[in-house]
């Protein structure tokens, strides 16, 4: 993928100027937030995780390498979620998610903190989620080209995938990737393996590879920007996705 030097400068300066507006318009709801998340759960408001972003070139010995970074959110699990598991998707119905946290989450205010990671250049606006860099090598080893949603791009706090998807990758209904998903998530036809992470994560791909794809091109970079920017605020309305 060849990403020009006007495509990244305009996506810089949108990154900058929608992370100021965001965090200007957010500011009057961060304390009703803090309030709910403390009386709601014990432990701190904000969470930081670290997570994985552009692709690198491999170290000595290693397939695969990321970049890495400190992500910020407001907190929407209890604070012992991995103690027992350890690093692990999150689903739909997740137990470890308090009652205030599946309100965040299904309207994507927790991701407000992460205007942060954008204007200190971690994070853009619009691109692929960052997973957990431990899981992003798992999952590249698994699916096929998964590293390539990371290939000179920076992870987003929205995206292609993010408005298009569910939380955990199911296509909303009537979307035109329905006929489609039997073959995308199960293409050996295993049984017992319906809902998998690996299966979401293939439909996610599909569309973050897509929106990797529009980076080449000024005009068709330009008007998928705008439609992700505003198809955004109507999942966080709606609170479709969860």
């Amino acid at each position: 993928m060849r990403v020009t030097r006007t495509v990244r400068a305009i996506k810089r300066a949108i990154d900058l100027t929608g992370a100021l507006a965001g965090l200007a318009l957010s500011l009057p709801i961060v304390p009703f937030l803090a309030l709910a998340i403390r009386l709601d759960s014990p432990g701190p408001i904000f969470f930081r995780q670290r997570r994985a972003g552009q692709l690198l070139p491999p170290a000595p010995g290693q397939r695969y390498q990321f970049a890495q970074f400190d992500m910020f959110k407001f907190r929407s699990m209890r604070v012992d979620a991995e103690k027992l598991t350890g690093a692990v998707l999150a689903t739909a119905d997740d137990p470890r998610v308090t009652r205030v946290g599946r309100f965040i989450r299904k309207t994507r205010l927790d991701e407000l903190p992460q205007f942060i990671n954008v204007l200190k250049g971690d994070m853009s606006l619009i691109g692929p989620r960052p997973e957990r860099p431990e899981l992003m090598v798992n999952l590249a080893l698994t699916i096929p080209f998964f590293e390539e949603r990371m290939r000179g791009v920076k992870p987003g706090i929205t995206g292609y995938a993010q408005v298009s998807l569910g939380y955990n990758g199911r296509p909303f209904e009537g979307s035109p990737v329905i006929p489609l998903a039997e073959s995308l998530t199960n293409p050996f036809q295993l049984e017992g393996v319906d809902d998998s992470d690996a299966d979401n994560m293939r439909m996610k791909l599909l569309y973050d590879l897509a929106y990797v794809a529009s980076l080449e091109d000024l005009g068709t970079f330009l008007r998928t920007e705008l439609w992700i920017i505003v198809n955004t605020p109507l999942v966080m309305l709606f609170g479709r996705g969860y």
